[in-house]
């Protein structure tokens, strides 16, 4: 019913920017009440929340990320991006795509961020 394809990942130096993207093959009357976001799961570690923008059009960041990573969404596109600037070593993961509400949720494939130091 839905589903979520990234793009935009790839292999930064410290210090770069990288805008990722999720576009969601659904229908506009089933993704645009949704919730969607960003996870990242670094090797090793569990699955994190990075980012979310809420159906009300709130956001959440982890505090890791406050004042370098962005989060915004365009709804006639049915896309959420994440602008990430100044990365760091500790953003490297696998960032995947998150929309739900209430229960349902669906997640991309996920798209690889390499930060090197």
């Amino acid at each position: 019913q839905v589903r979520l394809v990234e793009s935009g990942g790839g292999l930064i130096q410290a210090g770069g920017s990288l805008r990722l993207s999720c576009a969601a093959n659904a229908i506009t009357s089933v993704i645009n009440p949704l919730d969607m976001g960003w996870y990242r799961q670094a090797p090793g570690k569990q699955r994190e929340l990075v980012a979310i923008f809420r159906s009300d059009r709130s956001t959440t960041y982890a505090d890791s990320v406050k004042g370098r990573f962005t989060i915004s969404r365009d709804y006639s596109r049915k896309r959420v991006l994440l602008q990430m600037n100044d990365l760091k070593a500790e953003d490297t993961g696998l960032y995947s795509c998150y929309a739900g509400r209430g229960g349902t949720n669906y997640w991309g494939a996920g798209t690889q961020v390499t930060v090197s130091s």
